[in-house]
């Protein structure tokens, strides 16, 4: 599914909007740990900027979620279209979350399989084993605590876009055999290529 997301404007509301370019497999940029910020620095006026246009970014190319790492930015934010609560992305009128500092906490251990994509690499799926229900503790872009619990499809974009914030791709959470199947796949992809005769498998949002 591919959804559409409103855009949510910060302490400097205006109408500028700004696409991004969005970092692929294989840029270094992915791979870095994200810094954490100040609440302070919530204020400045390019942070805020920053998240309007991930936002936007995210919309223009019908993701679930983005985290700064994949428009070139080592802070750790994420947006994401989703209700804590929801299996569904929000609809196109309800305003992204935005996660700054996120801290997840698993609340079972039991793993559920299902698909994910990525705005990152694009055209490919894969069934990623994630924990089912998390807390999370965040700030929001005006600085405000954020403490949830999430289950199911919001709990899984959430640490797909937290993993981003570490320089970790769904990919690295594929299973050892599957990985081991899919090497050379994975290296085209890591190289910017799309793999030869590979034809993207049905499922899973790009997130």
């Amino acid at each position: 599914m591919h959804h559409g997301y409103a855009r949510r404007r910060g302490l400097l509301d205006n109408d500028r909007m700004s696409i991004l370019k969005v970092a692929r497999m294989g840029h270094p940029v992915l791979r870095s740990r994200a810094r954490e910020l100040e609440r302070g620095e919530l204020k400045d006026a390019a942070v805020q900027a920053l998240i309007d246009d991930m936002i936007d970014t995210m919309h223009e190319y019908h993701g679930v979620g983005l985290a700064a790492p994949q428009i070139h930015s080592g802070l750790r934010i994420f947006v994401a279209a989703i209700a804590p609560e929801d299996e569904e992305p929000l609809p196109p009128d309800a305003a992204p979350m935005v996660f700054i500092n996120p801290v997840i906490t698993p609340m079972v251990s039991e793993l559920v399989e299902d698909w994910e994509g990525c705005l990152s690499i694009p055209d490919f799926r894969g069934r990623v084993p994630r924990v089912r229900a998390i807390a999370v503790s965040a700030l929001d872009r005006a600085g405000g605590t954020i403490e949830i619990t999430s289950h199911d499809f919001p709990a899984r974009v959430i640490q797909h876009e937290t993993d981003h914030l570490d320089g970790v791709l769904f990919t690295d959470r594929l299973s050892l055999l599957k990985r081991q199947f899919l090497r050379r796949d994975l290296e085209a992809l890591a190289r910017g290529e799309l793999p030869q005769g590979y034809h993207p498998a049905r499922g899973g949002e790009a997130i």
